[in-house]
């Protein structure tokens, strides 16, 4: 088999060259269009982030500059800016060759244009927006006084004692000293004790139930098989003497008469004389029963055996009287029982003029009792002491003040509502000893007492005193004085920061008055007399952290009318 071979036909040389000029010009257009690319991918990224820089950079240009002409230059900036761009898309435009790449670019191009367009909005209105904001600050006034309606005077409690006077006063620097309201010994608590032995009948009054002095409280029938028996003695006593009395009488008729011996009526004397005695020991053997000197006079004249008692309420009348007071008595049903009324006598040095309350019941009706046993117990909170308790290193001071004889100050705290002040308390005195236990001193301050509620339930009248034993308080003593200052409520002086501002009224309006404050506690503020404040002003006497950050708000300016503003 013969092999057939092929030749192709030789190229000429205009061929030739014309082939490899296509090919470099093929490389060279590859080359063009990856560097147009890169280009294209520079204006696309210088899209994103330039306008960020450029704004944050415009945003610190816009703060600093202090008049229009500064905009001027920043406008005068953005156009060059502009201009910039237009040179680049004046490039872009001379690539007209690659079609493709000239429609992508155009369209980079108009996004660049758009970008701009809304980058220069956004310089313009931000420029604008701290011009106005400069002149706002620029313009600002000076607010030191803030305008107050009725309502919100009430509401702040600007009423009343709240607008305080300024006034020179003498002020006395206290320390705090915990305390407790207490009872006076001796006078505060009064014990009712039956006299005699017996069975209580009757119960009038009821525990917690006011009594006034006099009021009838128990009924007592008398058991004692000894009083009957000497009140008996004491009786045939008195029939005797009586007897005798009249035997005398009989024989000095008949002996002026000379019908009978002068003799007879001796011995009746004599008899009479030996009875007397008899019945003076028998009255001091029921005085020793419990019986006071009326009560034994009672039953000579009414010629009665004492049955039953009637106990009242406790005069305290302040006079000394014996224990038991007898009145008139009521008569016996029987003709031999006398109910006298009992009352007992004085407790107390102070005259007493407001009720009793019964504290606690001890006995009930039906129940035996014996001489001297408790049938209740009456409080008497009139008057009461606060029982202070000073440290150690407060002795030397406190027993210092007691004896310059300056009142101290009682605060009481009152939930939900403010404290509770009672001013001018005198001093009663001072323990002679220091509690080992607490290491403290107890001194005694006296407090008056008032009622708060007083009303009558079933015929039974039931009162409420303001302060009762058993209550914590704090004492105020004073320690320092001060003469001629400005002594203002702690409520009266706000404070910001290291100034300190009193609100002085004029009219309608509270002005702000920057002061010096000497002294501070959680009570009262001490201005100097410096001239700020003036006596014979009016400043509120509360509420001046209200009305600091009332004007503070206002100084605050209106609402920017930028405010919500997209940028």
């Amino acid at each position: 088999m013969r092999l057939l071979s092929f030749t192709a036909p030789a190229r000429s040389p205009f061929i030739q060259s014309e082939v490899a000029l296509a090919m470099k010009t093929n490389i060279t257009a590859v080359r063009l269009s990856r560097f147009l690319l890169a280009i294209a991918v520079c204006v696309v990224l210088a899209a994103f982030f330039v306008p960020s820089v450029h704004s944050g950079v415009s945003g610190i240009i816009a703060s600093l500059r202090s008049s229009p002409a500064s905009m001027d230059d920043d406008h005068h900036d953005d156009d060059h800016h502009d201009d910039d761009h237009h040179d680049d898309d004046h490039h872009d435009d001379d690539h007209h060759d690659d079609d493709h790449h000239d429609d992508d670019h155009h369209d980079d191009d108009h996004h660049d244009d758009n970008h701009h367009a809304e980058h220069d909005h956004h310089d313009h209105a931000h420029g604008d927006h701290d011009d106005h904001h400069f002149d706002d600050h620029h313009d600002e006034p000076e607010f030191s006084h803030i305008e107050l309606s009725p309502q919100a005077m009430r509401s702040i409690g600007l009423t009343g004692d709240a607008l305080q006077n300024v006034e020179l006063t003498t002020f006395r620097r206290s320390i705090s000293v915990p305390a407790v309201i207490a009872e006076r010994p001796g006078h505060s608590r009064v014990t009712i004790a039956t006299p005699l032995t017996g069975v209580i009948e009757k119960v009038h009054v009821l525990e917690g139930q006011a009594v006034e002095p006099g009021t009838l409280m128990f009924e007592v029938r008398l058991t004692h098989e000894d009083l009957v028996r000497t009140q008996t003695e004491f009786l045939r006593t008195l029939g005797e003497l009586d007897v005798e009395q009249r035997e005398i009488n009989r024989l000095e008729v008949v002996t002026r008469s000379g019908a009978v011996a002068r003799k007879l009526l001796l011995e009746s004397e004599y008899e009479q004389a030996k009875l007397r005695a008899i019945r003076d020991a028998q009255r001091e053997s029921l005085r020793l029963h419990g019986l006071s000197e009326k009560q034994v006079t009672q039953i000579e004249d009414s010629r009665r055996l004492l049955k039953e008692l009637q106990i009242f309420a406790p005069a305290i009348d302040g006079h000394g009287a014996e224990k038991f007071d007898f009145a008139d008595s009521r008569p016996a049903s029987e003709g031999v029982e006398s109910i006298p009324k009992i009352r007992t006598a004085a407790l107390s040095e102070s005259v007493h003029f407001g009720p009793l309350v019964l504290k606690t019941m001890r006995i009930q009706p039906g129940e035996a009792v014996q001489a001297g046993q408790t049938l209740c117990d009456l409080a008497d909170y009139d008057l009461l002491y606060i029982e202070g308790h000073a440290f150690e290193q407060d002795v030397a001071a406190i027993r210092a003040i007691a004896g310059q004889g300056w009142p101290v100050e009682a605060v009481f705290e009152n939930a939900g509502r403010e404290r509770e002040i009672i001013h001018d308390l005198p001093f009663a005195y001072l323990a002679n000893e220091v509690d080992r236990d607490e290491r403290t001193l107890k001194f005694y301050v006296r407090l008056p007492n008032e009622i708060t509620a007083d009303r009558s339930v079933d015929g039974k009248r039931y009162i409420e005193w303001r302060y009762v034993p058993g209550r914590r308080i704090e004492l105020r003593v004073p320690i320092e004085q001060w003469e001629n200052q400005i002594v203002l409520p702690a409520d009266a002086v706000a404070r910001d920061g290291v100034e300190s501002f009193v609100y002085r009224q004029e009219g309608d309006e509270f002005e702000q008055i920057p002061v010096t404050v000497m002294f501070r506690d959680q009570m009262t503020v001490v201005i100097a007399n410096d001239g700020s404040i003036n006596p014979g002003d009016i400043v509120a006497g509360l509420g001046a952290h209200q009305l600091h950050l009332a004007i503070e708000n206002q100084s605050g300016g209106g609402v920017d009318p930028h405010a919500g503003h997209s940028h």
